[in-house]
Protein backbone atom coordinates (compact mmCIF):
# COMPACT_ATOMS: atom_id res chain seq x y z
CA UNK A 1 0.00 0.00 0.00
CA UNK A 2 2.55 2.25 1.08
CA UNK A 3 5.11 1.94 -2.02
CA UNK A 4 1.78 1.96 -4.27
CA UNK A 5 0.93 5.97 -2.52
CA UNK A 6 4.53 7.11 -2.80
CA UNK A 7 4.05 6.47 -6.74
CA UNK A 8 0.79 7.57 -6.87
CA UNK A 9 2.58 11.08 -4.67
CA UNK A 10 5.30 10.65 -7.42
CA UNK A 11 2.56 11.13 -10.50
CA UNK A 12 -0.66 13.58 -9.04
CA UNK A 13 1.86 15.57 -6.89
CA UNK A 14 1.05 17.69 -4.34
CA UNK A 15 -2.83 17.81 -4.67
CA UNK A 16 -2.91 14.40 -4.26
CA UNK A 17 -0.46 14.23 -1.27
CA UNK A 18 -3.10 17.08 0.26
CA UNK A 19 -5.66 14.51 -0.07
CA UNK A 20 -4.35 11.60 1.72
CA UNK A 21 -3.25 13.86 4.85
CA UNK A 22 -6.73 15.57 4.13
CA UNK A 23 -8.36 11.63 4.67
CA UNK A 24 -5.66 11.11 7.24
CA UNK A 25 -6.90 14.02 9.61
CA UNK A 26 -10.31 12.54 9.53
CA UNK A 27 -8.71 9.37 11.48
CA UNK A 28 -8.04 6.78 8.73
CA UNK A 29 -5.15 5.02 9.01
CA UNK A 30 -2.90 6.24 6.06
CA UNK A 31 1.18 6.54 6.35
CA UNK A 32 0.60 10.41 6.32
CA UNK A 33 4.03 10.74 8.32
CA UNK A 34 5.66 8.69 5.97
CA UNK A 35 4.59 10.49 2.83
CA UNK A 36 5.13 13.55 4.29
CA UNK A 37 8.80 12.59 5.00
CA UNK A 38 9.41 11.33 1.44
CA UNK A 39 7.48 14.15 -0.15
CA UNK A 40 10.45 16.20 1.43
CA UNK A 41 12.92 13.60 -0.22
CA UNK A 42 10.91 14.53 -3.50
CA UNK A 43 11.39 17.92 -2.99
CA UNK A 44 14.84 17.45 -3.08
CA UNK A 45 14.74 15.89 -6.21
CA UNK A 46 12.78 18.10 -7.87
CA UNK A 47 10.22 16.13 -8.17
CA UNK A 48 7.86 17.76 -6.19
CA UNK A 49 7.45 22.15 -5.44
CA UNK A 50 8.43 22.10 -1.83
CA UNK A 51 6.61 25.37 -1.36
CA UNK A 52 3.26 24.00 -3.01
CA UNK A 53 3.16 20.88 -1.67
CA UNK A 54 3.82 22.33 1.84
CA UNK A 55 1.32 24.52 1.50
CA UNK A 56 -1.44 22.31 0.36
CA UNK A 57 -0.92 19.92 2.96
CA UNK A 58 -0.61 22.16 6.04
CA UNK A 59 -4.70 23.22 4.76
CA UNK A 60 -5.59 19.59 4.30
CA UNK A 61 -4.37 18.36 6.95
CA UNK A 62 -5.91 20.88 9.37
CA UNK A 63 -9.14 20.82 7.49
CA UNK A 64 -9.40 17.13 8.13
CA UNK A 65 -8.42 17.63 11.53
CA UNK A 66 -11.42 20.57 12.20
CA UNK A 67 -13.53 18.31 10.80
CA UNK A 68 -12.99 15.32 13.02
CA UNK A 69 -13.08 18.01 15.81
CA UNK A 70 -16.97 19.09 14.72
CA UNK A 71 -17.98 15.18 14.55
CA UNK A 72 -16.93 15.29 18.43
CA UNK A 73 -18.68 19.07 18.65
CA UNK A 74 -21.90 17.66 17.33
CA UNK A 75 -21.59 14.25 18.76
CA UNK A 76 -21.58 15.94 22.22
CA UNK A 77 -24.76 14.92 23.67
CA UNK A 78 -24.11 11.76 22.80
CA UNK A 79 -20.76 11.61 24.39
CA UNK A 80 -22.15 13.30 27.62
CA UNK A 81 -25.06 10.80 27.62
CA UNK A 82 -22.65 7.92 28.04
CA UNK A 83 -19.73 9.45 29.90
CA UNK A 84 -20.52 12.47 31.72
CA UNK A 85 -20.47 12.59 35.24
CA UNK A 86 -17.99 9.91 35.75
CA UNK A 87 -14.61 10.46 37.69
CA UNK A 88 -12.09 9.70 34.69
CA UNK A 89 -14.44 12.17 32.55
CA UNK A 90 -14.49 14.62 34.77
CA UNK A 91 -10.64 14.29 35.38
CA UNK A 92 -9.91 13.93 31.93
CA UNK A 93 -12.26 17.28 30.79
CA UNK A 94 -10.60 19.38 33.96
CA UNK A 95 -6.98 18.57 32.92
CA UNK A 96 -7.61 19.08 28.84
CA UNK A 97 -9.21 22.30 29.81
CA UNK A 98 -6.22 23.62 31.51
CA UNK A 99 -3.40 21.55 29.65
CA UNK A 100 -5.58 20.85 26.06
CA UNK A 101 -3.33 22.62 24.23
CA UNK A 102 -0.06 21.06 24.77
CA UNK A 103 -2.19 17.91 23.40
CA UNK A 104 -3.58 19.29 20.67
CA UNK A 105 -0.12 20.81 19.46
CA UNK A 106 1.60 17.45 20.30
CA UNK A 107 -0.40 15.01 19.27
CA UNK A 108 0.31 16.61 15.33
CA UNK A 109 3.98 15.39 15.27
CA UNK A 110 5.19 13.49 18.35
CA UNK A 111 2.17 11.23 19.11
CA UNK A 112 0.40 11.14 15.84
CA UNK A 113 -1.86 7.89 17.10
CA UNK A 114 -3.70 10.07 19.35
CA UNK A 115 -4.23 12.82 17.29
CA UNK A 116 -7.83 11.64 16.33
CA UNK A 117 -9.17 11.07 20.28
CA UNK A 118 -7.82 15.01 20.66
CA UNK A 119 -9.90 15.96 17.92
CA UNK A 120 -12.81 14.15 19.26
CA UNK A 121 -12.59 15.03 22.63
CA UNK A 122 -11.61 18.72 21.68
CA UNK A 123 -14.81 19.06 20.09
CA UNK A 124 -16.75 17.18 22.81
CA UNK A 125 -15.69 19.18 25.58
CA UNK A 126 -16.09 22.69 23.30
CA UNK A 127 -12.73 23.51 23.74
CA UNK A 128 -12.76 27.20 22.38
CA UNK A 129 -12.80 26.14 18.20
CA UNK A 130 -10.56 29.25 17.43
CA UNK A 131 -7.95 27.87 19.84
CA UNK A 132 -8.18 24.49 18.51
CA UNK A 133 -7.40 25.97 15.00
CA UNK A 134 -4.09 27.91 16.23
CA UNK A 135 -2.53 24.75 18.34
CA UNK A 136 -3.80 22.46 15.45
CA UNK A 137 -2.39 24.45 12.94
CA UNK A 138 0.86 25.26 14.89
CA UNK A 139 1.27 21.38 15.31
CA UNK A 140 0.28 20.62 11.74
CA UNK A 141 2.56 23.13 10.71
CA UNK A 142 5.86 21.83 12.69
CA UNK A 143 4.73 18.71 11.23
CA UNK A 144 4.95 19.54 7.58
CA UNK A 145 7.93 21.62 7.71
CA UNK A 146 10.03 19.01 10.70
CA UNK A 147 8.99 15.66 9.03
CA UNK A 148 9.44 16.71 5.09
CA UNK A 149 12.20 19.04 6.42
CA UNK A 150 13.94 15.74 7.88
CA UNK A 151 12.85 13.69 4.23
CA UNK A 152 14.96 16.74 1.89
CA UNK A 153 17.51 16.72 4.55
CA UNK A 154 18.53 13.43 4.10
CA UNK A 155 17.05 12.52 0.51
CA UNK A 156 17.34 8.95 -0.54
CA UNK A 157 18.14 7.83 3.18
CA UNK A 158 13.92 8.99 4.17
CA UNK A 159 13.18 5.67 5.17
CA UNK A 160 15.76 5.10 7.95
CA UNK A 161 14.28 8.78 9.21
CA UNK A 162 10.58 7.31 8.96
CA UNK A 163 11.80 4.26 10.70
CA UNK A 164 13.13 6.17 13.83
CA UNK A 165 10.24 8.55 13.92
CA UNK A 166 7.96 5.44 13.77
CA UNK A 167 10.19 4.01 17.07
CA UNK A 168 10.03 6.98 18.64
CA UNK A 169 6.17 7.74 18.36
CA UNK A 170 5.53 4.21 19.47
CA UNK A 171 8.01 4.54 22.45
CA UNK A 172 6.71 8.08 23.60
CA UNK A 173 3.13 6.49 23.40
CA UNK A 174 3.89 3.26 25.11
CA UNK A 175 5.54 5.71 28.11
CA UNK A 176 2.16 7.50 28.58
CA UNK A 177 -0.14 4.66 28.37
CA UNK A 178 2.54 3.33 31.15
CA UNK A 179 2.70 6.64 33.21
CA UNK A 180 -1.75 6.78 33.04
CA UNK A 181 -1.67 3.35 34.08
CA UNK A 182 0.89 4.42 37.14
CA UNK A 183 -1.19 7.08 38.10
CA UNK A 184 -4.52 5.23 38.10
CA UNK A 185 -2.78 2.59 39.98
CA UNK A 186 -1.83 4.92 42.38
CA UNK A 187 -5.65 6.56 42.83
CA UNK A 188 -6.93 2.81 42.92
CA UNK A 189 -4.75 2.39 45.82
CA UNK A 190 -5.44 5.61 47.79
CA UNK A 191 -9.09 4.88 47.04
CA UNK A 192 -8.83 1.28 48.83
CA UNK A 193 -6.85 3.03 51.50
CA UNK A 194 -9.82 5.49 52.26
CA UNK A 195 -12.37 2.93 52.26
CA UNK A 196 -10.73 0.88 54.59
CA UNK A 197 -9.74 3.68 56.65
Amino acid sequence: MSEFLYQQVINYGAPLLGIIVFIGGLGVPLPCAALIIAAGAFARQGILPWHTTALISIISVVIGDSLSYSMGYYSRDKVLKRFSGTPLWLQTEQSFNKWGFLSIFFSRFVVTAIGLPVNLFSGAIRFPSKKFLLYDMLGEIVWIFGYGGLGYLFGSEWELVNEFLSNFGGLVLGLLIFGFGIRQLIKWQEHIKQKKG
